[in-house]
């Protein structure tokens, strides 16, 4: 019943147009207030050590690094380098958008960001080319969902941090300790690495089809030069990643490098962001820190109201008595999340329902970091349909399009993406088997 109530309420004033960060901090007050003898002191308490957490301070500057990155010139760079590779097949630029998507989102964290700095560049481009304007649009709408998989990515740290105070027990009896930013960074490199594979084999297939347009086939000496001018953006990759897995520093510490390291090579390497133009980046990245961390804020106030209720553990009970297992318990999961992308943003998506889902996952044996992954690849299809998956919007302001056409263009990589989603679902180790290799479980 009390359950009932407060998802009724979030719901209620969720559809009164309400922001989601204030539709969860009213729930929790009120049902404190009138349904609780918990002393609301605990809320201001709870406010703080909520958004205690090194793990947050990487957000920020995730955000950071990616709008030095969006606005200094690397992702021009990067796709030079990704159409001299493969610009020569069928659908090269669509080629070289799903490449450059992946490179960029390995060094930006930011779904948003991907599209806008890819998308920029390349739908004017493939229209140019002879491109219809449907296909380019589609690439980089779902392309640009990458930013989230592969690793750095802010959903990823936002799914740990939601975890973090969690109790879990798994089906022995013993505690389930949530995934850390590091795990599920290591674990989103080969479902990353296997969607981007998969994105680029529909480009291909449609572009061969349709008969699209192949650009001329690059000289080993064009693309050299183009690996060249891309180095300084493809080293951030290695220094994140790198950097982490060889234990030099924690991923919040390899945020705030990453954040210093883009700043470098906008300003003085590459010169394409002027000095006089870094107050309006850090203004920028300022906003969008303060909207996600006010969001964590009254998450984490949810987060307590649903443990102090024990509503995770009346949920796992429930589930064990009716015979649910893990299979079924998923297929739930994903329609759970889709049906909530329909709705919701990314950030708020997970903030609410991870610390409802990590415990009765791992009472059913679901791995924490399998979850996590699971759960971001469901926000990358969520930020590629409407009424509002963020991609599409920023897709659509790029191509000028209309919401409806571009849905209608992005579905054959919508299919995929579905597909995909399945078998990350369904085959684990598709998300644990690095990770473990890598001694990080």
């Amino acid at each position: 019943m009390n359950a009932a109530i407060i998802f009724g309420l979030l719901i209620a004033l969720m559809l009164t147009g309400m922001p989601i960060s204030i539709a969860l901090g009213l729930t929790v007050l009120s049902f404190l207030f009138v349904m609780t003898q918990v002393p609301i002191e605990s809320v201001a308490l709870k406010l703080f050590t909520g958004i205690e957490s090194f793990e947050i301070m990487a957000i920020p500057f995730f955000i950071l690094a990616g709008n030095f990155l969006t606005h200094g010139g690397v992702a021009r760079r990067m796709i030079n380098f990704a159409a001299s590779m493969v610009g020569h097949w069928y659908g090269g630029l669509g080629l070289a958008a799903v490449v450059a998507c992946a490179l960029f989102a390995a060094i930006s964290g930011s779904s948003p960001a991907t599209v806008v700095a890819i998308g920029a560049i390349l739908i004017p481009a493939m229209v140019n080319a002879g491109y219809p304007k449907r296909f380019g649009a589609g690439v980089i709408a779902t392309s640009g969902a990458l930013g989230i998989l592969i690793p750095p990515s802010i959903v990823m740290v936002l799914y740990a941090v939601s975890t973090g105070g969690s109790m879990a027990i798994d089906p022995e009896g013993k505690r389930v300790l949530s995934a850390s930013v590091g795990q599920l960074f290591m674990a989103g490199v080969i479902p990353g690495l296997m969607l981007a594979f998969l994105l680029g084999a529909t480009t291909f297939y449609r572009a061969w089809k349709n008969d699209y347009p192949r650009m001329k086939r690059a000289t080993w000496l064009e693309r050299f030069k183009a690996f060249r001018d891309s180095i300084w953006g493809l080293l951030l990759i290695v220094i994140v990643l790198g950097g982490i897995y060889a234990g030099l520093f924690t991923p919040t510490e390899a945020a705030a490098v990453s954040a210093v390291y883009a700043f470098i090579i906008a300003v003085f390497v590459y010169r394409d962001l002027k000095l006089s133009e870094v107050p309006k980046v850090l203004l920028a990245s300022a906003n969008m820190s303060a909207m996600i961390l006010y969001i964590i804020t009254n998450a984490v106030l949810f987060s307590f109201l649903m443990t102090s209720e024990q509503i995770p553990q009346a949920m796992t009970a429930w589930l064990k008595g009716s015979g649910i297992g893990w299979v079924e318990f998923l297929l739930i999961v994903n329609v759970l999340l889709l049906v909530a992308g329909n709705v919701m943003e990314p950030s708020s998506i997970v903030l609410i329902t991870a610390p409802i889902l990590f415990p009765i996952a791992a009472g059913l044996g679901i791995h924490p970091v399998h979850l996590g992954i699971l759960m971001t690849v469901n926000m990358e299809v969520g930020l590629c349909h409407p009424p509002v998956g963020l991609n599409l919007y920023v897709a659509s302001g790029i191509a000028r399009m209309g919401i409806t056409e571009l849905t209608i263009a992005t579905w054959p990589w919508l299919v995929t993406m579905l597909i995909f989603l399945a078998l990350v679902t369904y085959i684990p180790e598709l998300s644990l088997w690095l990770p473990r290799v890598l001694g990080m479980l």
